[in-house]
């Protein structure tokens, strides 16, 4: 196909496939072989996305529930929310907003839009979702935004320390809090290998500029011998303990949620 190498599957089944010209790979939705109606996004032969479709209030990746469950906590339950997406991926998140709180206004912005030409086709949002979809860059999707404009922002376009640099400095993540209600929350979602200097270097940076942090992981993954993912919780008012409490409770176990000293000894590495 005009030199354009065709993806390879172990079975007959034919998933279904979109050439991405701007990243020179295949993505492709496959059935989860465990999980009944659930869809898994692969982009070049890794797994980015899982998608429950007849049950988008379940998320499977752990870093995502908790993500999730963190947004759980922002308002009430039910109650709508205001969300701002950065890197979309198979929009899992939208889809638990909308199942969780009917009504949310959500924006999802990613720089691929071939990709979501291709999961929107394949997988739409469910009828009454409101999200809009923005094609761009994620910096200058922020600038333009008002003070205060979303209850949460999520942030998951890091793939350790080769993120873009003008996604990973101050002015940007100082934008991401602007743009937080000021009982709202930012949650950074930060892929890193050992020894983990690209996630402590962003929770620094975040502690610095908010009023307040937690990061939020798997247990193991604390010393830093461990390759996964970190999400850093920032604030621009005080982080609530009962928070803490109900993060831990909820898992995915073993779960860590660092506060106070325990964040700062990750932050300086152990």
């Amino acid at each position: 196909m005009n030199g354009v190498p065709e993806p390879e599957h172990d079975g007959d089944f034919e998933v279904p496939t979109r050439w991405l010209s701007g990243i020179g790979a295949y993505a492709e939705l496959d059935e989860d072989a465990f999980i009944d109606g659930a869809l898994i996004l692969s982009i070049g032969g890794a797994q980015q996305s899982h998608v429950d479709v007849r049950r988008p209030e379940r998320v499977f990746y752990e870093y995502l529930q908790r993500i999730a469950h963190v947004l759980d906590l922002v308002r009430p339950a039910g109650t709508p929310l205001r969300v701002l997406h950065q890197g979309a991926g198979a929009l899992t998140l939208v889809r638990y907003v909308q199942a969780t709180r009917p009504g949310s206004a959500q924006v999802a912005v990613d720089i691929e839009g071939e990709l979501m030409e291709f999961v929107l086709e394949t997988i739409p949002l469910a009828p009454g979702t409101d999200c809009s979809i923005v094609v761009d860059d994620a910096a200058a999707t922020v600038r333009d935004q008002p003070d205060g404009a979303f209850d949460a922002v999520v942030l998951d376009i890091f793939a350790g320390a080769d993120a873009p640099a003008h996604l990973t400095g101050p002015g940007f993540a100082a934008d991401l809090l602007r743009i937080c209600a000021e009982d709202g929350v930012l949650l950074v979602n930060v892929g890193d290998d050992p020894p983990l200097r690209f996630a402590r270097e962003q929770s620094r940076q975040l502690t610095s500029l908010a009023a307040s942090t937690a990061v939020l992981t798997e247990a193991g993954m604390v010393g830093g011998a461990l390759a996964g993912n970190v999400v850093v919780a920032a604030r621009r008012s005080s982080w609530p303990a009962s928070w803490t409490t109900t993060l831990l409770e909820r898992g995915p176990h073993p779960a860590a949620v660092l506060v106070g000293t325990g964040r700062e000894e990750f932050e300086r590495g152990w």
